[in-house]
């Protein structure tokens, strides 16, 4: 089955020209120009990656990608952000998005933060088998996390960044080896990106989040609770 890609963009040249790419990677791409065909496109239809820019008619990406993940729909999402607003793509993570990237780009950049995007689902990972440390259960097979028998519901990225960690086994993971494992690339200078994701696994780990703990200077570490 051929991979599919929704882009949601109103500039019609750039979604012309990255359909001619992305088809000729091999993917089927469909196109939405607003906000609310996107959304519409986005929940209705089974896609493997999409593409969403900021700036949309109608409702804009960050709105697009908060009901999305309302909807509970785990889809990986890479932002397309045209102001290089920092705030704009820490926004976009805080909401959901896996990665982003900003405009403009180059279609090798594009490509590669594709692939890299896709190469991280379930059936392709480089753990298969379930991981348990510190009361968490990663489940790559499945998809599937839990802390203390309570599933987690993570996007692509965080779940890819919690399996580094507990895979680590209480060891400290530096943010530039947590970065090529969960993120397909290296963590460029200022990228706030890990920091974003960690944060959003914190949430979501509605008791003891100081289970993850950040190693100042050198990275991240999964501890286990401390004995009554």
């Amino acid at each position: 089955m051929m991979t599919k890609i929704l882009l949601v963009d109103d500039d019609a040249e750039l979604s012309s020209m990255l359909e001619q790419i992305l088809t000729r990677e091999g993917y089927e791409l469909t196109l939405a120009a607003d906000g609310e065909t996107g959304l519409q496109r986005a929940l209705s239809g089974s896609y493997n990656l999409i593409l969403l820019d900021v700036m949309l008619p109608g409702i804009d990406g960050f709105q697009l990608l908060q009901r999305l993940r309302q909807q509970a729909r785990s889809t990986p999402v890479l932002m397309l952000t045209a102001r290089g607003d920092d705030d704009d793509r820490v926004a976009g993570l805080e909401l959901g998005a896996d990665d982003y990237l900003p405009k403009p780009f180059y279609p090798k950049e594009l490509v590669a933060r594709v692939k890299a995007l896709l190469r991280r689902t379930p059936n392709t990972s480089v753990t298969p088998e379930p991981l348990e440390h510190a009361g968490f259960h990663i489940d790559p097979m499945q998809n599937e996390a839990k802390v203390d028998d309570v599933v987690l519901e993570l996007t692509p990225t965080e779940f890819d960044i919690l399996r580094v960690l507990v895979q680590g086994a209480g060891q400290v993971v530096s943010k530039d080896q947590m970065s090529v494992a969960a993120l397909g690339r290296q963590l460029a200078p200022f990228d706030r990106s890990l920091d974003v994701h960690i944060s959003n696994i914190r949430k979501k780990i509605h008791h003891n989040p100081e289970r993850i703990q950040t190693v100042r200077g050198r990275g991240y570490r999964l501890m286990a609770l401390a004995s009554a």
